[in-house]
């Protein structure tokens, strides 16, 4: 596997990298978090009092958050700390903090969200992260991760191009429900997802149907904290 990557090298030209990576699929880089915050919105069947993003980055998923759950009091945390001054400075009404071990918080999330994280995490620290995850729970809290489906080549394509993903270990959907699993989370719900193009949003009913086939570009777990 190549060095860690440091994504603190990544922080300006964040959204280019990945708008030329994907552009095939979608001109637009907010619409894949758009995507996956509203496939959360629509499974989740509870109070969303605490909200944290592991893994926000520049922040661009919280906004699309923040109108999903208009009511909940919303966290980011991230390795990188480049990455969240930027998010610091252009989102209001979120608190940040730096995943480097000297802070955790004190009160329990109802929701996390992670998206695209694990595949840089190595791999035998996996069981460890999801965890930490455990740890962050509410009793009862409800967790959604997204994760690149390496059964799609033009996945696998992406990341292999994508300067910030030297790093990246794939994993299949049956490694990331046993790690979960591994961390006493209750796994409730699997799908694969992202197989059609917004330009082709006359079929995106389809992807209801699909999430069965594992030939979408990402999958997603839902998983619980035992009550």
């Amino acid at each position: 596997m190549s060095n860690k990557v440091d994504f603190d090298d990544y922080t300006e030209n964040y959204n280019q990298l990945l708008n030329e990576g994907t552009r095939f699929f979608s001109s637009s880089e907010e619409y894949f978090a758009r995507y996956k915050i509203e496939l959360v919105r629509q499974n989740v069947h509870s109070p969303v009092g605490r909200l944290l993003e592991y893994g926000c980055g520049i922040g661009r998923n919280i906004p699309f958050l923040q109108h999903a759950f208009p009511n909940s009091t919303i966290v980011g945390s991230d390795i990188s700390g480049a990455s969240l001054e930027i998010a610091r400075r252009d989102i209001t009404g979120v608190e940040f903090f730096l995943e480097d071990g000297n802070v955790d918080p004190t009160s329990p999330f109802d929701l996390i969200f992670v998206a695209g994280v694990f595949h840089h995490v190595p791999v035998a620290r996996r069981v460890e992260v999801a965890e930490t995850l455990f740890d962050r729970l509410s009793p009862g809290g409800q967790l959604f991760v997204f994760e690149h489906n390496p059964l799609n080549p033009i996945t696998r394509r992406i990341v292999n191009n994508c300067p910030y993903d030297e790093d990246a270990v794939l994993l299949m959907q049956s490694e990331l429900k046993r790690i979960l699993r591994d961390a006493a989370l209750i796994v409730e719900h699997m799908a694969y997802c992202l197989f059609i193009p917004p330009r082709l949003s006359a079929l995106s009913r389809l992807e209801n149907w699909l999430g069965w086939l594992p030939l979408g570009g990402q999958y997603w777990i839902q998983a619980r904290r035992p009550a």
